[in-house]
């Protein structure tokens, strides 16, 4: 997998958001919380995220493969090359990272994620329904409306 690979199988996950941090990291988040950090520029680590107790020492113990440096004491893994996992074990090993954070969120702040994409799904009808009655009448939606 590559980097934009990597990035579009994180922000397919619910909620799941990127910023770039500390220069060049590409940081992957739910909940402003970090799920995986991928350095942009040429690094010792390629790719760096969370996951379980156990499967932190498994994966430990493959080549290519350390604890994440700052982060090992939290169970998070760092890839030296991107090829040292098989692409489809890597998406879940990102989709387990992500779940792993995810259930660590507060409960409301889990809550308010979830009602936030909700909304964003319903009002969608409403107001495409408004923009085509007046496309239909040859009226222009009015600005700042959704089209």
């Amino acid at each position: 997998m590559d980097i934009d690979a990597i990035r579009r199988h994180c922000l397919r996950l619910p909620h799941a958001t990127e910023n770039v941090q500390w220069g060049a990291d590409l940081c992957f988040k739910v909940g402003e919380r970090l799920f995986a950090v991928a350095p942009l520029e040429l690094a010792p680590v390629r790719l760096s995220f969370k996951c379980t107790p156990e499967s932190f020492v498994e994966l430990c113990e493959r080549p290519g493969i350390i604890p994440a440096p700052y982060m090992a004491r939290a169970q998070w893994v760092a890839l030296q090359s991107l090829d040292a996992v098989p692409d489809d074990e890597l998406r879940g090993l990102l989709a387990k990272s992500y779940s792993l954070v995810w259930e660590r969120l507060p409960k409301k702040l889990r809550e308010g994620l979830e009602r936030t994409a909700s909304a964003r799904s319903k009002p969608g009808a409403a107001g495409r329904s408004r923009v085509l009655k007046s496309a239909s009448r040859g009226q222009k939606a009015s600005p700042g409306r959704r089209q």
